[in-house]
């Protein structure tokens, strides 16, 4: 249900709600939040809520600091882990500058731009997220380890699968919240899992996404784990992956259901931008330790079904059909990437481009000489090399604005957290 600024006040009112959280997304896509009393919920709503800019790395100066939180009421959610008297909830935030104009540097706006973009161009977009993450032990201090949660592989079961329990609470956890969880197993790799997401709009995609992260990290410290979505934390295991499911409507119909010269010019366009994008997509070093290896793409190719492909084209029916961005990991900022990816697809549209051919070999077992014989370039083989790309594109920056890509950039050479991914 998506409520307006009136339900929710009621819904506060009469619901025990007695905390409620706003969040909102820095630069590189940790969420962060600021806890409000319901006495002050319609202040947030007419003239925002302050808070330090400065204090975010990327966001502002300590001359310039001060920031608005402005909460999005079709986003009200109660936290179902916490205690049911004296609720606590949460709202995603636009941010904004003293003066009620938009902040540049709000993801979530850019996001939204885009979607305003492609509903001009009279198109819907939909996507669905598939989504790898690993468990691990905490050691006696209860810091996070290395030793993961379990031994199983792909598909695995109890008791070798000991992440079966987490994976249920994980989602009981979020359908009490609206969110749609369609399937959920094991992974490839020791202690790791994938659970995959109904499609929704993107910017639903989005918030949800974050929420997803949010309750993953929480169920697992309940159970005393330690849950990580870092693209690589074994070197020598499966990395973990954020594939993005992207389908196009028009009048309400599926494009890719149809085969429309539409659905190949959207593929086009992001085949066409992905290595400029791909910094966006996989912001850390160890992203590019994941691509090559363990069904991770690295050339810039598509096909049916084909999973070393960077996009492949699932089997599927009804509104089911749709593209597999499989490139992506979940270390990235999942707003500004999927403004991009939707940029990128719908500049291929716009400019009519022609999708090259598909290529229906295992790119995981071809030799140099195959690659060059077939034309298709190298995803970017570092962040470094992925950044330089970046700066060079035009493209990025007409999406990006200049203050943003700058901190990004920054931010994208400084060592993160692993306990933060």
């Amino acid at each position: 249900m998506e409520y307006s600024k009136s339900e929710v006040l009621q819904y506060v009112a009469e619901n025990d709600v007695k905390f409620i959280k706003l969040f909102f997304t820095d630069i590189v896509g940790e969420v962060r939040s600021l806890t409000i009393q319901p006495s002050i919920l319609r202040t947030a709503f007419e003239r925002g809520i302050s808070f330090d800019g400065s204090a975010v790395p990327g966001f502002m100066n300590v001359e310039q600091s001060d920031l608005l939180l402005v909460p999005d009421p079709t986003t009200l959610s109660v936290l179902p882990w916490r205690p049911s008297h004296g609720r606590v909830a949460r709202m995603y935030c636009n941010i904004c500058n003293p003066d009620g104009s938009p902040f540049a540097g709000d993801s979530r706006l850019i996001l939204q731009k885009s979607i305003d973009k492609v509903q001009k161009a009279g198109l819907e977009i939909k996507v669905g997220t598939e989504c790898e993450f690993y468990l691990f032990r905490l050691d006696e201090i209860g810091q996070p380890s290395d030793v993961p949660h379990d031994r199983a592989g792909y598909c695995g079961l109890a008791p070798l699968d000991k992440g079966e329990n987490v994976r249920r609470d994980i989602i009981m956890n979020l359908e009490q919240m609206g969110i749609e969880p369609q399937t959920s197993h094991h992974e490839a790799g020791p202690g790791q899992n994938e659970i995959d997401f109904k499609y929704s709009s993107p910017l639903k995609a989005a918030d949800n996404f974050a929420t997803f992260k949010i309750t993953v990290k929480t169920v697992a410290a309940k159970d005393g784990l330690w849950a990580t979505f870092q693209p690589k934390p074994l070197q020598n295991e499966a990395g973990s992956g954020l594939h993005l499911n992207i389908s196009i409507y028009k009048d309400g119909a599926n494009l890719f259901g149809r085969e429309s010269p539409e659905a190949r010019q959207f593929i086009a366009g992001i085949l066409n931008r992905i290595k400029e994008i791909t910094a966006f997509l996989n912001p850390l070093e160890q992203s590019y330790s994941r691509l090559g290896a363990f069904e991770a793409p690295s050339y810039v190719s598509w096909s049916c079904q084909n999973r070393s492909q960077l996009i492949r084209i699932p089997a599927a029916t009804g509104d089911s059909f749709r593209m597999e961005l499989r490139s992506p990991d979940p270390a990235c900022n999942q707003y500004l990437a999927l403004s991009l990816v939707i940029e990128a697809g719908l500049e291929g549209i716009e400019k009519k481009m022609e999708l090259m051919p598909s290529c229906d070999k295992n790119l995981f077992e071809i030799t140099e000489k195959e690659v060059a014989a077939l034309g298709i370039e190298k995803l970017p083989a570092s962040l470094n090399d992925a950044i330089e790309l970046a700066k060079k594109s035009q493209f990025v920056k007409d999406i990006i604005p200049e203050v943003t890509l700058n901190a990004f950039f920054k931010m994208a050479g400084l060592k993160r957290d692993p306990s933060a991914i």
